[in-house]
């Protein structure tokens, strides 16, 4: 499969330009991309327009390594895309106000299948359903949320799909923005950011929590999506797929009632195909705003870990960590004389080996200590989730007998709320905000404890330390020529 001519990518905030053009240095895992004359000449900027084969190749390559994404203009894109190009399937479960409110967002012509997953009330379900001119499937039993789009697949005859949850407000332009992503050959699926969606409810704290700080809120940059990077998943609650890849992988995990959209996307990634993530464009979620509702909601969440752990033992560790961050954490965490300086002598020789690996690129030493310090924080930022979120069993039990663990704990909640809090953008006084993140906390990681003793393996609370350059997280960059 090969890019189309006109296809156009643009380089991620985050891929720095060297050496007057003859290197490019990013991706995840970080890395060095050598250009030879030729290539360098494809490049028009920050963005490349491919025009022949060696553009096809370059592009390729770029967003392979995660360096580049995607410009959604240009002749390979279509200028529009109706609804008509794919297929809407909702499941939903009751709900009849949120689904009148969903199916008055879809295009009148575009075709809806709307899948009851045995509602208590499917009068009222079926009667929206026929006022919106939606065909309606009914299930005789609830088969949760995987089951219930893998219905709806069954009965999609065009080429793309949109799955949309009912809890889901739908902006015109966001489903035909995800259909464009398709002019690559090598995109399985789109998602668009989750947001927020203002409710009457919205003053309360824990909406504004949500607001801000949503498990289904990836952030506001464009991804690849792959497992142990930024954005190692996306969720189903509004996504965009190729119906014939879908069903070559068998759908989503009928078995699994929670995570099966993790489990779909790895799945995807690993059979070679990309997930494309666009914030760009953004779908509106009515989140939980009753305390009980979502702290419950956020524990299921967790119980989600211990499947996809059997599915895919590698990629839903916790925190993946280089040796060299590792040994860092651990100097760190010890909090003894010699800590700081073992950490720091970890750092220093990680940031020589990268400069020797940056030779050539006129300023090695600056982008090594970049890159290093980076890493080291993203360390102790994994250390301190796993302290407060996935461990928090053992932090706790820690603190009763332990002076340092005390110490560490206190450092990492204070960290955390200290680099995430924004007063303007959540509308919460710190003592809120923090209250409300270790609940998150709290409830996640209660799910993911109960998963793993349910299934009788910790393999969802074990960090990973990488030690092949296949590795997803900072790492010292890997070094190529392209030509």
């Amino acid at each position: 499969m090969t890019l189309p001519h006109g296809f156009a990518v643009a380089l991620d905030r985050d891929t720095r330009v060297l050496d007057g053009g003859r290197a490019l240095l990013g991706g995840r895992p970080s890395r060095l991309l050598r250009l030879t004359p030729r290539a360098r000449a494809l490049l028009s900027g920050r963005t490349l327009t491919v025009r022949d084969a060696a553009g096809a190749a370059l592009a390729e390559r770029l967003l392979d390594a995660a360096m580049a994404h995607p410009v959604l203009t240009g002749p390979a894109i279509p200028a529009t895309a109706t609804g008509q190009s794919c297929t809407y399937v909702i499941p939903v479960r009751d709900r009849p106000r949120q689904l009148a409110r969903l199916l008055s967002c879809i295009p009148a012509d575009a075709p809806v299948i709307v899948v009851d997953d045995a509602s208590h009330r499917p009068e009222a379900v079926a009667a929206v359903a026929a006022h919106h001119g939606a065909r309606l499937l009914s299930l005789p039993e609830n088969l949760g949320p995987a089951g219930a789009r893998n219905a709806g697949l069954r009965q999609v005859t065009t080429r793309h799909v949109a799955f949309v949850d009912s809890d889901i407000e739908l902006p015109p332009h966001t489903v035909p923005t995800l259909l464009a992503h398709f002019a690559d050959p090598s995109v399985a699926m789109a998602v668009p950011r989750i947001t927020a969606l203002g409710t009457d409810d919205r003053e309360g704290w824990i909406s504004r929590y949500e607001g801000t700080r949503s498990s289904l809120d990836l952030g506001a940059h464009p991804a690849s999506v792959r497992p142990g990077t930024p954005v190692s998943w996306v969720p189903s609650a509004c996504a965009v797929a190729r119906v014939d890849v879908l069903r070559t992988l068998g759908g989503f995990d009928d078995g699994m009632r929670m995570g099966e959209d993790v489990d779909l996307c790895w799945r995807m990634t690993d059979s070679g195909w990309r997930v494309r993530y666009d914030p760009s464009v953004h779908a509106a979620h009515e989140h939980r705003t009753g305390f009980t509702d979502w702290f419950r909601r956020k524990a299921e969440y967790g119980t989600g870990a211990h499947p996809l752990a059997v599915r895919h033992p590698t990629a839903i560790a916790p925190a993946v960590l280089a040796p060299w961050s590792a040994g860092l954490l651990l100097a760190v965490a010890a909090q003894r004389r010699w800590s700081l300086p073992v950490a720091a002598a970890l750092w220093g020789v990680t940031a020589v080996r990268v400069s020797r690996t940056l030779a050539g690129t006129g300023q090695p030493a600056r982008q090594a200590l970049r890159l290093t310090t980076a890493g080291a924080v993203s360390a102790l930022a994994q250390g301190g989730a796993l302290a407060t979120r996935h461990w928090w069993p053992v932090t706790v039990a820690g603190c009763l007998v332990s002076r340092r663990v005390r110490r560490a704990a206190a450092a990492a909640a204070v960290l955390d709320i200290a680099l995430e809090y924004r007063p303007r953008r959540t509308g919460l006084d710190p003592v809120r905000y923090a209250a409300a993140r270790r609940l998150d906390d709290l409830a996640y990681g209660a799910g993911v404890w109960w998963s793993a003793l349910k299934g009788g393996s910790p393999a969802a609370l074990l960090p990973r330390v990488v030690t092949k350059s296949s590795s997803t997280r900072r790492r010292p960059p890997r070094s190529r020529t392209i030509s």
